[in-house]
């Protein structure tokens, strides 16, 4: 007898398109003979949805160790809630893009029954990515510890006052300054919000963390970008007037008293992420991003492809 095989459905179940696209695909794998699995947030308007009574329930029936693939409807930001609840897990996650940019996201939505059908055949390649694991210490005591995909970020708690911050790598200080925020960023959230505060690109292939800040007013606050083995750390100064908090992936938040310093390192937990197409990371930014390529001609031949 051969075990069943879970894969957990994450969507956006408060938007009707995202809602429709759950509903088709609860319906391609319980049709295959597979188990589907959604989050007990969503379970229930799924089930409704999708006029099913059997749909596991993630976390009570089935256990995130158990899961197979998720398969995950919408943007960047419905990855990245997926990409917390199989935490602690090894599926990797299948984005099917509902969204503006999706740059996590491995299809478009007119896709949809073909991904499906790839996923349900295990016909994908898995791309690990590099995550931060993130610490808060006060007096040398740990008080918060989590994770992050894309970016943690240490921000004011409100507008009418600036942080008052000091930059660190390696355990040694290298800026203070005040600020509206300091980013620190992974390989692929360099395409997020430290691309918004005018970061670099940074490949997905390289191993390698951000720091980027938010407005800040020095004359040295660069952008700086180091080595996977490195500690980035921002402490929040005593003289700072306001609060501050921090932000990891935009969904998990802890508010930051004042001599607080926030450690970010490589996580030995990467995210996994199952892959339909193979090429270049250059295609996937022209594509989501619409860059101008026109009068480009190319290499004349392989040789000079490397020159």
């Amino acid at each position: 007898m051969t075990a069943d095989r879970h894969l957990l459905v994450v969507a956006h179940t408060g938007r009707a398109e995202s809602l429709a696209a759950a509903v088709r695909a609860v319906h391609h794998i319980r049709d295959a003979g597979l188990v589907a699995v959604a989050a007990e947030d969503s379970v229930e308007e799924l089930r409704a949805a999708a006029k099913v009574d059997d749909l596991r329930v993630l976390g009570r029936d089935v256990g995130v160790g158990e899961l197979e693939l998720v398969i995950v409807l919408g943007g960047d930001g419905t990855i990245l809630r997926a990409a917390e609840l199989a935490r602690g897990g090894s599926a990797p996650l299948l984005g099917v893009n509902l969204g503006h940019v999706g740059f996590l996201a491995e299809s478009e939505r007119d896709d949809l029954t073909a991904a499906l059908d790839r996923a349900l055949d295990r016909d994908y390649l898995v791309e690990e990515r590099m995550t931060l694991a993130v610490r808060v210490k006060l007096g040398g005591e740990v008080i918060y510890e989590t994770w992050a995909l894309n970016e943690a970020t240490v921000e004011k708690a409100s507008r009418e006052r600036m942080l008052e911050v000091v930059i660190e790598v390696d355990g040694r200080p290298l800026s203070s300054f005040g600020c509206d925020g300091v980013v620190m960023s992974t390989p692929t959230g360099s395409t997020a919000y430290a691309f918004s505060a005018g970061g670099p690109i940074v490949w997905p292939s390289l191993d390698a963390m951000l720091l980027v800040p938010l407005s800040a007013h020095a004359l040295f606050a660069r952008p700086i970008v180091v080595g996977p083995d490195s500690s980035l750390a921002v402490e929040v100064l005593d003289r700072t007037q306001g609060t501050g908090v921090l932000w990891c992936d935009g969904r998990r938040a802890f508010e930051l008293p004042t001599g607080a310093r926030v450690i970010s390192r490589r996580s030995p937990t990467p995210v996994r992420l199952a892959r339909l197409h193979t090429g270049p990371f250059t295609d996937r930014l022209v594509n989501k991003f619409a860059l101008p390529t026109t009068g480009w001609r190319g290499p004349i031949d392989e040789e000079a492809r490397d020159s």
